[in-house]
């Protein structure tokens, strides 16, 4: 029996890491994951605590992961009591500027996987002295395939002697079912998870001691390294769904057993050159695993496109197992005409497109603005949209505001080994529709300030669920209604709401948070709010984006547009100074989530056009500046290499798999005024031995060598070994098949500059399909590398003081600086913070410097 994806609720926890002490320094000896669920709705705080056991003060860093969907409500470090503030983010800016000017980079909120994004804080603790960490945050679990569900990663990499991870659950709808489970329990730690359900409430809990947590007798490895899950659902016994009250505010849950509806799908797929490679080879494997799950009663199409559309037949087509054979064989050869075929299609029934793409408009249309308005025109509220964007490199957002205005939405693709689980799993989730157009209606004397109360769609598995304010207390007025089609006539059901007891339902309890369906229904507002911000003219943003500000200020939920700013108390050696806490936008999402090793003035492309003489490339040195990201650490390392004009290095070699990147620099047209010559990569050499490919990438040209006599691409070919993609003149992607994937890109500079030239900015993707045996100037970081950060202490400059780094045995003195980072914010940049290596990384780097030059472009070392 298939098993649905476990999606809902992630929540990933890690224990205290110490950048700047060993373990044996700090003891975390308690952890705590206590987490409520009442109606949905899950409020969790997650508690560590930690003693200092030297005789000095030593650096910390806390760290947890949560869902993106979640809002943290509160922060708090006992010991030095620091308690978080929810601001405006505007407002918060400046001390977030400050922090990151003097190094405290503590508490920010970083992307960490598909659904996760980090928090983590750095804090010294005093000598023999004790710490504690709570954050608090809160979310409303959805329900998918028939299930709601509770993740927590748990990677404490060290012996803990208090452990803990407990769930209650509150349903006064009845409790179904529920299960836990952890992907490291094994047949002793099993009977460890404690289980007791009754009708209304679950118990469940987790907690090993240190002696049951140990890998092997003696040693300090341990178990707990893995997710601890656990899934319900809830009785459904009425179709009018189930209404709870509490302090005035009401939450409506609406999930009927109804027939299910047939489906007219059309798959519209995205065959342009962006898509080659990989993502095209996922796309028909996932189509292809789709077609067999297409329901006999449903009707559907296949379109192609590119520069121009194809279309597999002139019509939708019923299902049948004949015609799925067909369209079977049909996306195996992914480029023939099919034959006409006309179906009637049931009056009754659920029309859908579903676009598997990138999002990257090369042909056409580019504005994408007027792709949406044209998308709209087209569909004119007949049917829903759903985009399903591939790659790690897709405009979501784009993707994300066509979705919701044609009644659907948007799925991210990642593109990995289970992309074709990914499709799958999207699809289970729409296959199923049960009512169209429902409308959820209550009295307007008696309610205001309602949630969404109109769906397009309402598919078997999922939940509708509707908030709102109660004018008084008065149930005796309260009649709600439900409308929608259903499968052969209209859905209508209507009743009196009663609202449940909770003393009865919980005489012994004394709940955690009693405004629970007022938190519910201002979490389920904002939410709301932020959708509806990418879409409406500037008037309905700007109305939209100022009550999700108010709100979430009022509740204190740290949204994208506010931050919590935790305040560090005065002491004797230091004012006060702030911490800060910020929430992901998918656009951020993107750009800190791929694993990047930045090197040159390089960010992240976006499908717009780069106006790169707006760029003012004069805010850093000019040098070549490698950085390296370690998402595992929250932190980068950032290092210059300076060497004459015409210098080639090596900056990937990997004799496994027979692929070499070597670059070469280029200096200023002259001397500056200052004196001092910048250089600057301009040219790269790209080599994969087993593929027989040679490419040459300069800031004139692209050249493929040799069997192709240096012949010149001006925007894509040849896509058997290697994927060539030029997008805006900018971007260049090289996808080497079945391997990684590197990405140059373009920055010009105004011709007539007097002593600054084009250059060229270097990044890696998939660099983990690399082998182990991988080196060069950045090869040799891509499967992480180890270190630690002590006595922090002041600077040449102020608000970069120098720290002690321990790494590959040797003493560094390094600096807490930043690097200008582009990939956001073309224009300005933005800071990024990070630990610079002086003298050309001298002991970072293995060996020295001069043992990465090469005597040629396509010469190895």
């Amino acid at each position: 029996k298939k098993n649905p994806p476990k999606t809902t609720l992630e929540t990933h926890f890690y224990l205290l890491t110490f950048p700047s002490v060993s373990l044996s320094q700090v003891e975390v000896y308690s952890v705590t994951v206590d987490c409520t669920v009442t109606s949905r709705f899950a409020h969790t705080v997650m508690t560590s605590k930690a003693f200092n056991k030297a005789n000095s003060s030593q650096e910390i860093l806390f760290e947890v992961e949560l869902p993106k969907t979640a809002f943290i409500t509160n922060f708090s470090m006992l010991g030095q009591v620091y308690v978080g503030e929810v601001k405006e983010k505007e407002k918060a800016k400046k001390q977030y500027e400050k922090a990151v000017s003097s190094g405290q980079t503590a508490g920010l909120v970083k992307a960490s996987g598909r659904k996760m994004e980090k928090f983590s804080v750095s804090v010294n603790i005093a000598a023999e002295s004790n710490v504690t960490f709570v954050l608090t945050y809160e979310e409303l679990l959805q329900r998918k395939l028939g299930r709601y569900e509770l993740l927590t990663r748990v990677k404490p990499k060290t012996l803990v002697q208090d452990f803990q991870i407990v769930t209650n659950i509150y349903e006064p709808q009845g409790i179904s079912y529920v299960d836990a489970h952890a992907t490291f329990l094994s047949n002793e730690l099993l009977p460890l998870v404690e289980k007791t359900v009754t009708d209304r409430k679950a118990h469940i809990s987790f907690s090993p001691t240190m002696e049951q947590q140990r890998k092997c007798p003696g040693c300090d490895g341990t178990l707990i390294d893995g997710d601890f899950i656990v899934s319900y659902d809830v009785k459904r016994e009425k179709n009018l769904g189930d209404i709870q009250i509490v302090n005035g505010y009401f939450v409506h849950f609406f999930a009927p057993e109804l027939p299910k509806l047939p489906k007219n799908v059309v798959f519209v797929i995205d065959i342009s050159g962006s898509m080659s490679g990989r993502k095209i080879v996922q796309t028909r494997e996932a189509m292809l695993a789709i077609l067999q799950q297409v329901h006999e009663d449903d009707h559907f199409a296949i379109i192609l496109f590119d520069s121009v559309i194809e279309t597999w037949k002139d019509s939708l087509t019923k299902a049948t197992k004949e015609n799925i054979t067909e369209a079977m064989d049909y996306i195996r050869r992914i480029n023939s005409r099919g034959n006409r075929q006309m179906e009637r299609l049931p009056e009754r029934s659920a029309d859908m497109i579903i676009l598997l793409t990138d999002g990257m408009p090369n042909e056409g249309e580019s504005n994408i603005g007027k792709i949406q308005e044209n998308v709209r025109t087209a569909i004119g509220g007949n049917m829903s949209l759903y985009c399903l964007g591939f790659g790690n490199d897709v405009d979501y957002s784009f993707l994300d505001v066509m979705s919701r205005q044609n009644k659907g939405l948007a799925r991210r693709i990642f593109e990995a080994s289970d992309a074709v689980v990914q499709l799958q799993g999207f699809y289970d989730e729409v296959a199923s529709p049960l009512l169209l157009e429902v409308d959820m209606h209550y009295p307007d004397n008696a309610v205001d300030s309602l949630t969404t109360s109109h769906f397009s769609q309402l598919f078997n598995g999922t939940e509708i669920v509707v908030a709102g304010h109660l004018m008084d207390n008065d149930l005796d007025n309260f009649l709600v209604e439900v409308v929608g089609q259903g499968l052969e006539e209209d859905f209508r059901v209507q009743g009196q709401v009663s609202a449940a007891d909770w003393d009865v339902f919980y005489p012994d309890e004394e709940y955690i948070f009693g405004d629970f369906t007022e938190r519910l229904w201002a979490y389920l507002t904002i939410q709301q709010l932020l959708e509806k911000r990418s879409s409406g003219t500037p008037d309905e943003k700007a109305n939209t984006t100022a009550k999700a500000l108010d709100m979430s200020l009022q509740y204190s939920f740290v949204t994208p547009l506010t931050s919590m700013v935790v305040t560090k108390p005065e002491t004797e050696d230091s004012t006060s100074s702030p911490l800060i806490a910020d929430k992901l936008t998918e656009g951020t999402w993107r750009k800190q989530s791929l694993k990047i090793l930045n090197m040159g003035l390089v960010f992240l492309k976006e499908t717009k056009t780069i106006l790169i003489d707006e760029l003012e490339v004069c805010v850093l040195d000019g040098d070549p500046h490698f950085m390296i990201e370690l998402p595992d650490r929250g932190d980068a390392l950032c290092f210059n290499i300076n060497d004459k004009p015409g210098t080639i290095f090596n900056l990937v070699r990997d004799s496994n798999s027979g692929i070499l990147v070597n670059g070469e620099i280029i200096g200023d047209k002259k001397t500056p005024p200052d004196g001092k010559i910048n250089t600057y990569f301009w040219r790269f050499g790209i080599v994969h031995q087993t593929l027989g490919v040679r490419l040459e990438v300069s800031t004139e040209d692209i050249s493929l060598l040799p069997s192709f006599q240096a012949l010149m691409i001006d925007f894509y070919s040849f896509s058997y070994s290697v994927d060539l993609l030029v997008t805006k003149d900018r971007s260049l992607t090289v996808t080497l098949r079945d391997s990684v994937k590197f990405v140059i890109l373009l920055h010009k500079v105004w011709k007539k500059h007097p002593y600054h030239r084009d250059y060229l900015g270097f990044y890696t993707l998939d660099s983990h399909l690399l082998s182990p045996g991988v080196h060069g100037l950045l090869g040799q970081f891509y499967h992480g590398i180890n270190y630690e950060v002590a006595d922090l202490h002041p600077g040449k400059v102020p608000e970069k003081p120098d720290a002690t780094m321990y790494v590959k045995g040797q003493e560094l003195n390094v600096t807490r600086g930043w690097q200008r980072d582009f990939r956001g914010d073309v224009k300005n940049g933005e800071n990024v913070p990070c630990w610079f290596i002086h003298n050309n990384g001298t002991g970072l780097i293995d060996g020295h410097v001069t043992d990465y030059i090469v005597s040629g472009l396509f010469k190895s070392v």
